[in-house]
């Protein structure tokens, strides 16, 4: 995968940092500051959110000729955690804290996702959308489902006993159960070349808004901080409970376009996967937790909350850019094509 080019100062010189095999210039880590302190939406900021994904790229499969020891720099973690901060902060004030009660987490869980009153992208998909409009769907989604289950997994050595287990029991379904064309990254990926699109990891990050960085960026901070470990649980269970029928009703808009069972078979197998881990997700992991410590219940809560508020700003993103008549993608103003 090769660097992302840059949409501002911070990406330009994190870019030409890493690229040089040294070290970080003495000017980067205030830019950072200046970026983290002047953005006027953090989720919403393509410095900003590339710069933290080329960050937390490192952790993950890295960058060609981008020298394996960048990793654990010190001056890039520092860099990291000044956009860490500024993206919780932006996070903290998207999504309300909610009380903690007496009922089980799974019961308050569901209580989170009822009370999500953002749109529903997969019934627009499924009703009007283009051909163009999907490519560009999936560019967006790209960014996670490419890496599917990577951030999330991160968490399973800072969990123990039941919960870990049952996390443990989703993430193996994730990665095919031990087949490697049935992970559902490879899964996607299939259905990205039946759409005629680049399916190389990490091929389309230059076309991705920045709202498809937050996404992931938001499961990266929450897989990679122990600090946030029941976050990732409440965000992975979020998307458990959250993705069956919506699954199915992507599945549709692909046969309504014309395509078959070998396209739709990622969004297929959401359909039976999600609605079986969905009960694990929240009772047997996220309940264990729980039971274990009480004192996180209100951090799975924000996770589960994160988890629908930043898909909803997705979704904001992609529907008024279509219902205005252009292109959702980064860099791309011109109407798409129907």
């Amino acid at each position: 995968m090769r660097l992302p080019e840059p949409r501002g100062p911070l990406s330009a010189a994190l870019r030409a940092d890493l690229a040089t095999g040294t070290d970080l210039a003495a000017t980067t880590p205030e830019l950072a500051r200046s970026v983290a302190a002047t953005a006027t939406d953090p989720l919403l900021d393509d410095d900003l959110q590339l710069s933290l994904a080329v960050c937390y790229e490192l952790h993950y499969r890295g960058f060609d000729d981008v020298a394996d020891e960048w990793e654990w720099s010190p001056g890039l973690i520092g860099v990291r955690r000044v956009l860490e901060e500024r993206h919780t902060t932006a996070l903290r004030a998207l999504v309300p804290a909610v009380p903690v009660s007496d009922d089980p987490v799974d019961v308050q869980l569901s209580a989170v996702i009822a009370a999500d009153d953002g749109p529903s992208l997969s019934r627009w998909l499924a009703r009007h959308g283009s051909l163009g409009q999907w490519r560009e769907y999936l560019t967006v989604r790209s960014v996670y489902h490419l890496k599917e289950a990577d951030p999330h997994t991160f968490a399973v050595p800072r969990l123990s006993g039941r919960a870990k287990a049952a996390m443990v029991e989703i993430q193996a379904d994730e990665y095919g159960g031990g087949s490697a064309e049935r992970m559902h990254s490879e899964l996607f990926a299939g259905l990205m070349r039946d759409l005629g699109l680049d399916a190389a990891y990490g091929a389309l990050w230059d076309d991705a808004p920045a709202v498809a960085f937050a996404s992931v960026n938001t499961m990266s901070l929450f897989g990679l901080h122990r600090r946030w470990r029941a976050a990732a649980l409440g965000h992975l269970a979020a998307v458990e409970m959250t993705s069956s029928e919506p699954s199915r009703r992507y599945s549709s808009g692909l046969r309504r376009l014309g395509f078959g069972p070998r396209t739709t078979v990622f969004y297929d197998e959401h359909v039976e996967a999600d609605a079986v881990h969905e009960q694990i997700a929240a009772s047997d992991m996220c309940g264990s937790l729980v039971d274990e410590d009480p004192s996180l219940a209100a951090d799975v809560l924000f996770g589960a909350g994160c988890s629908l508020a930043v898909d909803g700003l997705a979704a904001t993103h992609l529907l008024g850019a279509w219902e205005a008549g252009r292109s959702a993608l980064y860099g791309a103003p011109e109407p798409t094509a129907a």
